[in-house]
């Protein structure tokens, strides 16, 4: 499993023109599940992505997570994140997690991180064809890959 940590001032996303998620300062967060990842891979990124401390104390030092400063979270399903590019230029996408494997466990993510934060994750919808906005922070931009945890 891997995500993509985004510190936003703001992002949303829409599908056919119609918007199905949207928030103000805190983080955007692509998700991207693996061929053989299990519950136990997701649990640990929802622990990880909350506890992340990315935003700024009284001092200016990225010490504080989303759930200290009450920021928002939006969580996108992203199955290009697995891409394999080493042969050719064309990505293969073949450690993705197969639809009916993958939507499941990024909907636990979404509960999961719901409830640690106590407060609505908002979301795109899985396997859309979607256009995200967003206003990086920073920027900053994590990558974290549970194969590296």
């Amino acid at each position: 499993m891997k995500i993509v940590i985004q510190r936003v001032t703001e992002a949303s996303v829409s599908v056919d023109g119609c918007l199905t998620g949207s928030i103000g300062h805190g983080m955007m967060v692509l998700v991207g599940i693996a061929e053989g990842d299990t519950e136990k891979e997701v649990d640990r990124l929802v622990a990880k992505t909350a506890s992340m401390r990315i935003f700024n104390d009284d001092n200016g030092i990225m010490n504080r997570s989303v759930k200290d400063v009450g920021g928002d979270v939006l969580a996108i399903s992203q199955f290009t994140l697995l891409a394999n590019t080493r042969k050719g230029n064309r990505p293969s996408y073949v450690m993705a997690a197969h639809p009916e494997v993958a939507e499941p466990l990024y909907e636990r993510y979404c509960q999961g991180l719901s409830e640690v934060l106590e407060r609505s994750v908002q979301r795109g919808v899985f396997g859309a064809d979607m256009k995200v906005s967003l206003v990086n922070d920073g920027p900053v931009t994590i990558i974290v890959d549970t194969d590296q945890l």
